[in-house]
């Protein structure tokens, strides 16, 4: 694909870019940072990136805090995790001290007005239905049930209890909500807390609920084949995600408690479990059939395409790519496919950051290589073409959630993340812990 900057395209041809087919650059030029960031206006108003010609959004800014207490806002802590409705006309943020605010959304003017406060006692962080606009999922916190709410008449229903499923003792609380595309599985992990998680649960609306418990290697419930998994693994969880088909779960393992090593599947139909033999590298991105993640080689962008059902196979997405040397602490990623279909062929969208950038206001971040503290999408046909819409212009350097995790929306046309501007947006609200400067979230338009 040649490149070619929205800046010049003609108008007839940049009205009809984007996906799966974008026209930004996918050239591997090392594209640096400016002197300084470009300057920004309060929520609501939109730049356009100086390098990669791309509109971004400021959703938010101290004054968005419905508590008026100018706290700090972010996208959710995984980037697997779904926060945009099924037509890009919502999503949700988190706000300092863990609060959900939805936000209306017109993906036709890339303009956001915020909405409801959620008070719905939910655990973690909830996803949209991939099939129905209006519903959100969460798991409640007291009562350990899955539960939906419907954003436009605000009501709220309890589909089931895990605690019909399994006996829960008095610590036990459930986490991780995955929902299948079409609404029919549920999935969380129980247990203690992250990294001590024991279990499993998948709750089917027709079937009811199956579970594993990842701590013995049993696989039992009210439906399909129950006994010991075929492998000598035991393990403790650090947290959970199931396919879009619902067919399978895909899970981290935790502290503690470990017999064998790499990530793990469960084919949720049967008791087979299997481990990831190789490539187990990093953050990872779920869609129908596959798995995507980083393969832990040579280059940070080695991106691979795992099946589900053949942990063993693996394709890299990206051939041709120069061994870095120094590859430690050059940069991560976080990958998001909320996009992809049945056939698993939609791009996979990421930000990069680096664990090194100066942490000093305004000064420009590491690029000592193309792709490096940017926002990207790289597609899965085996072509290698990795777009560039945007720098993240985040340091990464205040604490974890300066991150810029990034969650693509359903249609592949935004990209909401994290930044601190280069600590440009203040001093971080009450300390705000290990973070000096404060955070709040972004979109970059995908065309």
């Amino acid at each position: 694909m040649a490149v070619c900057g929205l800046l010049w395209l003609a108008p007839e041809r940049a009205r009809s870019c984007g996906p799966p087919d974008y026209c930004a650059r996918t050239d591997r030029k090392i594209e640096r940072y400016a002197k300084t960031p470009p300057a920004l206006g309060a929520a609501g108003s939109i730049i356009t990136d100086p390098s990669f010609g791309s509109r971004i959004l400021r959703v938010t800014d101290a004054k968005s805090d419905p508590m008026d207490r100018g706290r700090a806002f972010k996208t959710t802590s995984s980037a697997e995790q779904n926060i945009w409705n099924r037509d890009s006309t919502a999503f949700y943020v988190l706000a300092g001290g863990g609060q959900d605010l939805l936000y209306e959304f017109d993906p036709s003017t890339m303009k956001a007005r915020q909405g409801e406060v959620l008070k719905l006692g939910w655990q973690g962080e909830p996803q949209f239905s991939y099939s129905q606009p209006d519903i959100l999922y969460g798991i409640n916190k007291d009562k350990a049930a899955f539960e939906e709410y419907d954003i436009r008449k605000r009501r709220v229903r309890t589909i089931y209890k895990v605690s019909d499923c399994l006996k829960l003792s008095g610590d036990d609380s459930a986490h991780d909500i995955t929902v299948s595309a079409d609404d029919n599985r549920l999935t969380a992990a129980v247990g203690p807390g992250q990294d001590r998680y024991t279990h499993i649960v998948v709750y089917d609306r027709k079937l009811g609920c199956r579970w594993y418990n990842a701590e013995t290697g049993e696989v039992g419930g009210q439906w399909g084949p129950k006994g010991s998994i075929p492998i000598p693994d035991r393990a403790l969880l650090h947290n959970s995600r199931m396919s879009k088909s619902g067919k399978y779960v895909y899970m981290t393992r935790g502290a503690g408690l470990k017999v064998g090593k790499g990530y793990l599947v469960w084919e949720v139909d049967s008791t087979n479990v299997r481990a990831c033999p190789k490539q187990c590298h990093s953050h990872h991105a779920l869609g129908y059939s596959h798995i995507l993640g980083l393969s832990g080689g040579s280059h940070p962008m080695d991106v691979i395409s795992v099946p589900l059902d053949r942990l063993d196979e693996s394709r890299h997405l990206l051939p041709g790519l120069e061994p870095v040397r120094e590859l430690a602490g050059w940069y991560d990623k976080h990958l998001s496919w909320n996009n992809t279909g049945p056939e698993d062929d939609a791009p996979v969208c990421l930000s990069t950051y680096n664990a090194n950038n100066p942490d000093e206001r305004g000064a420009p971040l590491n690029t000592s290589g193309p792709w490096e503290n940017e926002i990207l999408c790289v597609s899965t046909d085996g072509k290698g073409t990795v777009w560039r819409f945007a720098h993240t212009y985040s340091t990464a350097q205040n604490g974890f959630w300066s991150t810029p995790r990034g969650n693509v929306s359903q249609d592949g046309r935004f990209f909401a993340f994290t930044s601190d501007w280069q600590d440009q947006l203040g001093e971080a609200p009450g300390g705000g812990g290990n973070a000096r400067f404060r955070t709040d979230v972004f979109i970059v338009e995908l065309k």
